[in-house]
């Protein structure tokens, strides 16, 4: 069973290199700004996401309910080892994609908010401050300032 374990761990390791290499393409194709390139990023991403869950739910399901460090207190030494090795790695590189992530998010959530005050603004700038126009007889109206309905003959 140990040896399930740690190819389990392993491929969970590899996945978690992928995984913050994919993480950091994004970072580089927000930064760029081509934002139609994200979403493909970010289908693998979560793809991935999911392929890694299922590799810790196998281990856990083999582990039943055990914590790894608990279940090597059993082993001998030379098997034990290399199974705390790649966990501690794994663990390295779990806390390096999860810095990553948030750094993605931070940087997505920032170039939305520029982007709804940048909108904001032009729409600011297009509406027209007076909302007086000539009506159908030729006098002055008061329209509202939002789009409204228009209602007339043809």
């Amino acid at each position: 069973m140990h040896q399930l374990i740690f190819e389990s761990l392993s491929r969970q390791e590899k996945g978690m290199e992928l995984l913050l290499k994919l993480l950091e393409q994004e970072y580089a194709i927000i930064c760029e700004r081509k934002m139609d390139l994200v979403a493909h990023e970010e289908f693998s991403i979560q793809e991935l996401i999911r392929q890694l869950v299922n590799e810790k739910e196998f281990v856990l399901g083999l582990l039943q309910g055990m914590r790894l460090s608990e279940y090597t207190q059993g082993l001998a030494e030379e098997i034990a080892a290399p199974l705390l090795e790649v966990h501690s790695r794994l663990d390295a590189m779990e806390q390096k994609a999860s810095r990553q992530a948030t750094r993605n998010s931070q940087l997505a959530l920032a170039l939305l908010d520029q982007n709804a005050k940048f909108m904001q603004t032009l729409f600011d700038q297009a509406i027209p401050k007076k909302t007086l126009v000539y009506g159908r007889r030729g006098a002055m109206n008061s329209v509202a300032r939002q789009g409204s309905l228009i209602s007339g003959r043809l």
